[in-house]
């Protein structure tokens, strides 16, 4: 074989490596997510100021449970066994083709509740996974059985996928999806019993971390669109303006909820892992329907939405609280005092009391700020000790 045309051997990672991180595939990898990200919250959006909301809540659900699962798996496959040689490189972008095909196909589920494209990219990102589960479990005699279960039964669920767009619409389709997507999270469960792949926790919330980043970058951008509209017209001007400066507050308030506490803790057993990735699902999900919800709060303003002022800042507040409570009780919790485990969890959900108050976002920036300023005077656990370790 020409030396070009090598192929790395794909050993298990070193969970212990020094100085691990994101690699530009692994960066690469996560931009085409934004499109898929950005189509759903707009699609989200849409259906929201349409008064559509238990219709645009279930399609946004099962459309951004195909984003996070084929980005989830990808993420760990990588922190156990990436590698950056021709191949790997290969079935990587094929799944960024696969990404694509999905954003593509969001729109029509929305609308149609047509899912012919949204699986056909979900199929090919998650075979595009079996064939890198496959070449791992020649290069590992130690993961070997980890590593075919993975294959076999990521394998299994993509035919059941491709044959339930044959099923007409109805409760039969709704309970198999329900089934498919359960069979999707027991994977990894099943396949981890024959014996635990390995993961550098510092590598592994990094890569969470960066895709949060992505997901409060729609929430900018959404402050942004309201000082857009707010040029636009003379009459709504401080509304929007007001609305882009609280959207700015809550969102750099979020990012530092959600890198306050040291997240490598919080994966230091399976069970551990299992709980952190499966609840990002949650956390994920409201920051990307936070962007949208204050998108249908610029609808409002501009009297351009079909939802009530009340019915609007629910859009935002409920995914405000969704994402606080969610880090809190996977990464947050488990690093604070009293004080904070005090503080968050009840300002999260007094965060659902702003739909009251005339000014949308308000008492969601004031509650978000006054628990920032708790977490700057209560550092997380064992840092205070660490620190004073080091000095001495």
């Amino acid at each position: 074989m020409p030396p070009q045309l090598h192929l790395s051997s794909m050993r298990p990672r070193d969970p212990a490596e020094p100085g691990r991180s994101a690699g530009p595939l692994e960066l690469f990898f996560d931009l085409v997510f934004v499109v898929a990200v950005a189509t759903a919250a707009v699609q989200l959006h849409h259906a929201l100021t349409e008064n559509h909301v238990a219709d645009g809540l279930v399609s946004y659900a099962i459309v951004f449970f195909g984003i996070w699962w084929a980005w989830m798996n990808f993420t760990w496959f990588a922190t156990s066994f990436g590698t950056d040689d021709w191949l790997y490189r290969v079935l990587t972008f094929v799944q960024m083709a696969g990404v694509l095909v999905l954003a593509a196909g969001i729109e029509p589920t929305f609308t149609d509740r047509n899912f012919t494209l949204l699986v056909v990219g979900y199929v090919i990102m998650r075979f595009a996974m079996v064939a890198q589960w496959l070449r791992a479990s020649r290069a590992s005699v130690e993961f070997r059985r980890t590593c075919r279960r993975y294959a076999a039964g990521i394998a299994v669920v993509q035919f059941l996928w491709i044959l339930w767009l044959f099923i007409p619409e109805g409760p039969v389709a709704s309970v198999v999806l329900v089934l498919l997507i359960a069979g999707e999270l027991a994977v990894p469960v099943v396949a981890e019993r024959a014996g635990n792949t390995p993961w550098h926790p510092h590598h592994i919330t990094e890569r969470y971390g960066l895709f949060t980043l992505i997901l409060l970058g729609e929430s900018l951008l959404a402050s942004a669109n309201a000082i857009i509209e707010a040029l636009h017209g003379e009459e709504e001007l401080a509304p929007l303006i007001s609305l882009a400066i609280l959207t700015f507050i809550v969102t750099a308030s979020l990012f530092w909820i959600y890198f306050w506490p040291p997240h490598h803790r919080a994966i230091g057993s399976l069970s551990q892992s299992i709980r952190y990735g499966y609840v990002h699902y949650f956390v994920f999900a409201a920051a990307g329907a936070f962007s949208a919800g204050i998108e249908v709060e610029i609808d409002v303003l501009t009297h351009h939405s079909e939802l009530t002022e009340t019915q609007a800042s629910f859009t935002v507040t409920v995914p405000i609280a969704i994402f606080i409570l969610g880090i809190w009780w996977i990464a947050l919790r488990a690093n604070a005092d009293r004080v904070v485990n005090t503080v968050v969890p009840v300002g999260a959900l007094l965060v659902l009391f702003d739909p009251f108050i005339p000014v949308p976002v308000t008492l969601t920036a004031v509650l978000l700020i006054a628990i920032v300023v708790v977490l700057v005077l209560h550092p997380p656990v064992g840092e205070c000790n660490s620190e004073r370790a080091e000095q001495h």
